[in-house]
Formats: C-alpha cells, sequence, structure tokens
C-alpha cells in the first residue's frame, strides 16, 4: 500500500498501535506491517516525522531506553492521545460507513 493512500489516516494508525503498550520506532513500523498483514511498510522518512509530530502534538511522549547495549527512543501514547484516536475511531467509522453505502458491493 502506498504512503498516499494512508495520507490522513497515519496519526489514528500510529497511535492505535502504541495504545497498548509503549514501542520503539521499528516496533511501531513492525505492529503496523503485522496488524495489515503486510499492507502497511512504511519508509522511515514518513514514520519518524509523524512520531515527532505526534509528540509535538501531545498526543505521544517519548523516553530514551538502553536495549542490549542500544538507544533507541519509546514512544507512548497520552491521555490526549487517546482522547484524540478515540474521536477518529469514531470519524472513521462514519466515514466507512457512507462510503460502504456508496461504493461498496452492490
Amino acid at each position: 500500500m502506498k504512503a498516499d493512500a494512508l495520507r490522513g489516516n497515519l496519526d489514528a494508525m500510529i497511535l492505535a498501535v502504541v495504545r497498548d503498550r509503549p514501542l520503539h520506532g521499528y516496533g511501531v513500523s513492525e505492529a503496523l506491517h503485522a496488524r495489515s498483514e503486510g499492507a502497511v511498510d512504511l519508509p522511515t522518512g514518513t514514520l519518524y516525522p509523524a512520531l515527532r509530530r505526534l509528540e509535538r502534538l501531545g498526543y505521544l511522549r517519548s523516553a530514551w531506553d538502553t536495549v542490549g547495549g542500544r538507544k533507541r527512543r519509546t514512544y507512548e501514547i497520552t491521555r490526549s492521545g487517546r482522547a484524540h484516536l478515540a474521536a477518529q475511531q469514531q470519524a472513521w467509522s462514519e466515514i466507512s460507513s457512507v462510503m460502504n453505502a456508496i461504493i461498496g458491493p452492490a
């Protein structure tokens, strides 16, 4: 799936995968890939700027961890991130319902 097709939905997708547990950037990428059964494979040039933007907006917070001697930034959803995700889920439900009614199977 091309990154253009995900435009407008990337924030909600990232928030959804970090909702259950904190993840580092590569873990976010892997979770998106796994949940989409391989359809979503974001380049780092798309993912990391999105993570930083979500952090600036207050939807994510990050901390540095050391795992196996390597430092990595781990992202965790905030309370406002959970509220934003809930709003995005509601909007997605409404949009997908309307789109299925219009362009879904005859």
